[in-house]
């Protein structure tokens, strides 16, 4: 598959690659890991080892990583990631730097992935499991047509799994 580009009105998503982890880690705080069912690495080097999961799975193209920039500046806001890639129903999940909250860049990022995903896997349709208490995902979700099909609990929080369709008609 390669590396991807997408781009959208105010956003590029890239491929992760490695010379994009400094800016990634930079941007990983508590407050945005609230949400996340893992905490914030404690170093640069522990968050290495993530990041190096990372490649080997999209290298064995089951899974794929996002950076997702501001197009004005390149700002790094955040990652998209794509998991389970080669079942029918393929696994959405964002984080995006707290600065960039309230901005609809979520909606914006998950969108444009949906899109090439649609068209590039044919999935059935996409899951999105999301905290129950975050209400901005839960929103992203419901404006693609989500509909909440389960519910999931970890260590962290409670969360429902939404049901995006397919955007393109198989």
């Amino acid at each position: 598959m390669g590396a991807i580009a997408i781009e959208t009105k105010r956003l590029t998503l890239k491929t992760f690659a490695p010379t994009d982890a400094d800016d990634l880690f930079a941007c990983i705080t508590p407050a945005i890991t609230r949400f996340t069912t893992w905490d914030p690495p404690a170093s640069r080097e522990a968050f290495a080892d993530v990041w190096r999961s990372w490649v080997s799975a999209i290298h064995e193209e089951t899974e794929h990583y996002f950076i997702v920039r501001a197009k004005d500046d390149e700002c790094c806001i955040g990652i998209v990631g794509l998991h389970a890639m080669q079942t029918p129903c393929p696994e959405l999940g964002i984080w995006l730097r707290l600065e960039s909250h309230g901005q609809g860049f979520g909606k914006e990022a998950i969108s444009a992935v949906v899109s090439w995903a649609s068209r590039e896997l044919q999935p059935k349709y996409f899951e999105y499991p999301v905290a129950e208490q975050n209400i901005a995902s839960r929103r992203i979700a419901e404006s693609l047509g989500g509909s909440i099909a389960g519910h999931r609990s970890n260590a962290k929080y409670n969360s429902v799994v939404y049901r995006i369709p397919n955007c393109v008609p198989r």
